[in-house]
């Protein structure tokens, strides 16, 4: 049932795969963003045909709803529903209490809404998303487009305040111009090398007007789906 034959996605698709077993009729599931979604979404919508499914789907950006639709999944939107019964997303990075760093798609607003949304979040990655702290990758803001200068600076002093000193912070491009997210916003990127403390960095960075979100997802997920390359994964579950 593998959708791809890139030896780097073998971990990826082992998650997705492990992932399909919590989808069952008469749910509302929604669908993350990234390249681990992506390869989910192509997964589901074999299940769905296959067993001929009840079910509908929540995207997370215009990039999954447009996958979505040409695979023929049914897709409501989140005005529609009055909660998710299952979310499964992918992360570009996965603490040991399952907080999360995402964003790198620049998805980072709608899948926090879809999350929150949830009963249940299950994250599915592969072995290198996993780290012992987050920050490695650069941590996605997404902030409105007036006054960004304006909103960098304060996020600067902000983390000056906290005790980041070797950190820098880029608003992201996308083909010589500034990246815009479906909600038409902008998205710093904040080169932070190690987050110390996600639930504080997250709350006061929220703080600074013109912050719209966080890629921080901090106690969100249910479940973290690991796949390794030699076919095996592992289940981690997050206490309470």
């Amino acid at each position: 049932m593998f959708v791809n034959n890139s030896d780097k996605d073998i971990g990826k698709e082992i998650a997705a795969l492990e992932a399909l077993n919590y989808v069952h009729s008469k749910m509302v599931i929604g669908l993350g963003t990234g390249s681990t979604a992506k390869i989910f979404v192509d997964l589901l919508s074999q299940k769905y045909f296959k067993e001929n499914l009840n079910i509908k789907v929540l995207a997370t950006s215009s990039s999954t709803e447009l996958q979505s639709k040409k695979l023929g999944l049914p897709i409501t939107s989140i005005d529609c529903v009055d909660y998710i019964d299952l979310t499964i997303d992918g992360a570009d990075e996965v603490d040991s209490d399952l907080n999360l760093l995402k964003g790198g798609g620049g998805a980072l607003l709608q899948e926090k809404i879809v999350a929150s949304y949830s009963k249940r979040m299950i994250v599915i990655v592969d072995n290198s998303k996993v780290v012992s702290k987050l920050g490695k990758f650069p941590l996605p803001i997404e902030i409105v487009k007036f006054g960004s200068k304006g909103t960098q600076k304060h996020i600067e002093n902000t983390l000056l305040k906290l005790g980041y000193s070797d950190f820098s912070i880029k608003l992201r491009k996308e083909n010589d111009d500034y990246f815009v997210t479906d909600e038409k916003h902008f998205i710093l990127d904040l080169s932070l090398k190690k987050i110390t403390d996600p639930y504080t960095l997250d709350m006061q960075i929220k703080k600074v007007v013109g912050v719209v979100e966080t890629g921080l997802f901090i106690n969100m997920a249910n479940s973290v789906i690991i796949g390794n390359d030699d076919g095996s994964f592992k289940l981690i579950e997050r206490e309470g």
